[in-house]
């Protein structure tokens, strides 16, 4: 189905294109239907052949199937393919990648119809699932049976859910998604896999909606155990996303109603900074409010290394004023109050310290401290 309407953006002449049969896909198309900025472009190509890429100059950089790289513009073309299970998991297709191929069977693989809608260089819209008339509806639907094949497609229904918080999930997508979990496929999802799509959902602007979705699917539990994902843990990520707190920052909120925050991080494998953040958001959050005196202000800082970590310690004030109520009017007054304190500590000079207690570890040790106590208490 094609449309002369809505017009998109007409892509400039590329004479290493002009020849072969190449359609942008995907996210880009989406996104410029909804009036969102253009991100990356990828283009899938009908009817060529590996080596004809090979010669155009193309840079061969795919492992599964061919994918190559522009060798100017460095965005990626995708021999149109069709795919078969073959085996459990994500990672479990046969791909074929023959000239005959059409570019509908490439549409068809893919995972929500809004995802299957095609652009021609010169701005036409190629539409056979009727991806578009779902986005004037704003309903994330998927393309076919083959949605449950693929586990992924339910991490990325829920990332969606969590980006277009406008959209509504299709009553049949979800019964699908549930079978994702019935059968066990998502068992087969990898710590990383799994990290790579949250860590995405998170900074959303509805990052709970992503949970949301997971927990009503029954796959929260399968692709992060021990996460306790409640009323509190959905208002945390709310107040997160709207103060736009960094990835580390939501990650801890996230986990902030669990009993091992950190445990439910490295089981994804997130990166060693969401790790310590959700080790420390709990340790700061409980003394955020009690601290009053100078050897209280000192204990906290040193507990969360904020003298060589300033930033993180910062950061981890102002997550910590999501957590609960009470904070939350505080938290501009309470950032700057720490960030006096940490600049009044910061401000000490150790190295001239130790040279008056040259040799003498634990006097060097103790001096600094008590200067920095001074330093809090003169304030």
């Amino acid at each position: 189905m094609r449309y002369s309407l809505p017009k998109l953006p007409v892509v400039a002449p590329d004479p290493l294109v002009s020849d072969l049969q190449a359609y942008i896909v995907g996210g880009a198309v989406r996104d410029a239907l909804l009036g969102l900025p253009a991100g990356d472009r990828d283009w899938v190509v009908v009817g060529a052949t590996p080596e004809k890429m090979v010669q155009k100059g193309f840079i061969p950089v795919g492992d599964d199937f061919p994918v190559f790289l522009h060798p100017k513009t460095k965005e990626e073309y995708a021999l149109a393919r069709t795919e078969r299970k073959s085996s459990r998991g994500y990672k479990g297709f046969t791909f074929y990648t023959g000239q005959d191929v059409t570019l509908e069977e490439d549409l068809r693989r893919r995972d929500l119809t809004i995802n299957a809608i095609a652009q021609t260089p010169d701005g036409r819209m190629v539409d056979p699932l009727n991806g578009f008339a779902d986005i004037q509806k704003r309903v994330l639907r998927h393309i076919g049976e083959a949605f449950c094949e693929d586990p992924v497609r339910l991490l990325r229904l829920a990332r969606f859910a969590a980006r277009f918080t406008h959209f509504s999930i299709a009553p049949e997508t979800l019964k699908l998604a549930r079978r994702l979990v019935t059968d066990g496929e998502v068992d087969a999802l990898v710590p990383e896999r799994v990290w790579r799509e949250v860590s995405r959902g998170l900074v959303s602007e509805a990052p709970y909606r992503m949970f949301d979705v997971l927990a009503e699917t029954g796959a929260l539990e399968r692709v992060m155990p021990g996460l306790s994902f409640d009323g509190v843990s959905r208002r945390n990520l709310q107040c997160a996303a709207q103060r736009h707190l960094p990835l580390p920052s939501c990650a801890a909120l996230l986990c902030s109603s669990s009993l091992n925050p950190a445990t439910v991080l490295q089981a994804v494998k997130a990166p060693s900074q969401c790790v310590d953040y959700a080790r420390l958001l709990p340790v700061v959050r409980s003394r955020l409010a009690s601290a009053q005196t100078a050897n209280e202000y000192l204990m906290l800082i040193e507990q969360c290394d904020g003298l060589r970590k300033p930033e993180r310690f910062l950061d981890l004030i102002t997550a910590a004023c999501c957590i609960g109520n009470e904070l939350v009017n505080l938290e501009t007054t309470l950032r700057l109050d720490w960030e006096t304190r940490l600049d009044a500590v910061r401000a000490v000079d150790g190295g001239l310290i130790a040279k008056k207690h040259q040799g003498q570890p634990q006097v060097i040790k103790d001096a600094v401290r008590h200067a920095r106590l001074e330093a809090l208490t003169g304030m």
